[in-house]
């Protein structure tokens, strides 16, 4: 397999996993901020509670000596997904939460290692947004942004809960994802193959190592928290003067906390989004929020922003 994956190949170009099995061996990692300990054995006890057997990378209790906001090292928060990924009794890796770091591990990362060690199951949201893209470009590989592992949302919200349950476990059952707030920003109907995250770690991952050249062909779902309206300004208006954006074919909002009032926000994603001409829907639930629904990237779906849903048209996870 290359090291490079354009969006506008075919999307059956993209790798599942396979979806989880009662005993599956998960490990957590932590490839950003530090990570609470009470939160995150709370976590580990819903993960036995579906009969998964979580194990904890080493370093992901750890703290970097120097900068706070990092659990531990670069390299030892690389060396932890590494392992985890070559290991081949591990089935999944889950990433514990997000914060900020990923950005300084991910080209610590043996990538031609990884990519013979085969696909699995990857779930992280917000800053992991970094990984998400790098499993896109240099493997291919579709993979969930989803609830993480000590999460305040994952921790309390049943909705939350089943829903990456049922994702990890009876993919088939999580193809249509909608929300009861959902809504069109403008109408229409798309195809495309799912991609995004994070809007902020998208804009910051332009003209790095590996980056997606382009979103052409694809389904942008974006959401970001603690942006005030003029950052996410300036944050769309970079994709779109990049050219990043140029041919995506629909968009999925999910959640803006703490990015001010929400009226002033969707004027902002209304002005912004509405030139590339194409259907876009607000408020459909995943991201920063409670319930926090799993969205599978790297996967062929229609957006139906009239109905306020995306359905995949391949179950998440084989």
């Amino acid at each position: 397999m290359t090291s490079t994956h354009h969006p506008s190949i075919p999307s059956a170009a993209f790798t599942r996993p396979a979806r989880l099995r009662p005993g599956a061996r998960v490990a957590v990692v932590a490839p950003s901020g530090p990570v609470l300990d009470e939160r995150l054995d709370t976590g580990l006890d819903i993960l036995r509670g579906w009969d998964l057997d979580p194990v904890v990378m080493p370093h992901v209790r750890a703290r970097h000596r120097e900068f706070g906001y990092l659990a531990g090292d670069d390299e030892g928060r690389a060396r932890d997904l590494q392992e985890a990924w070559c290991d081949p009794g591990i089935d999944a890796v889950l990433c514990a939460r997000g914060g900020y770091g990923a950005q300084r591990m991910v080209d610590l990362l043996d990538w031609t290692a990884l990519r013979a060690a085969g696909p699995k199951v990857f779930v992280g949201y917000s800053d992991v947004t970094v990984l998400h893209e790098a499993f896109a470009v240099r493997m291919g590989l579709s993979t969930l942004y989803g609830p993480m592992v000590s999460a305040a949302t994952f921790l309390k919200d049943d909705a939350t809960q089943r829903h990456l349950r049922t994702t990890l476990f009876e993919p088939e059952a999580a193809m249509v994802i909608g929300s009861g707030t959902a809504r069109p920003l403008v109408p229409g109907r798309a195809r495309g193959t799912t991609l995004g995250g994070c809007v902020a770690l998208l804009a910051s991952d332009l003209a790095t190592p590996f980056a997606r050249t382009s979103a052409r062909g694809g389904l942008l779902l974006i959401e970001d928290v603690g942006e005030d309206d003029y950052r996410i300004d300036r944050l769309l208006t970079q994709l779109l003067r990049s050219g990043w954006l140029d041919g995506v074919t629909g968009v999925a909002l999910g959640s803006w906390e703490k990015c001010g009032p929400y009226e002033r926000v969707r004027a902002v994603l209304y002005e912004r989004l509405a030139v590339l001409g194409v259907p876009v829907v607000e408020h459909l639930g995943f991201g920063h929020c409670a319930p926090s629904l799993t969205m599978p990237l790297g996967v062929p779906a229609l957006l139906d922003a009239d109905a306020g849903t995306l359905t995949l048209e391949v179950p998440a996870l084989a």
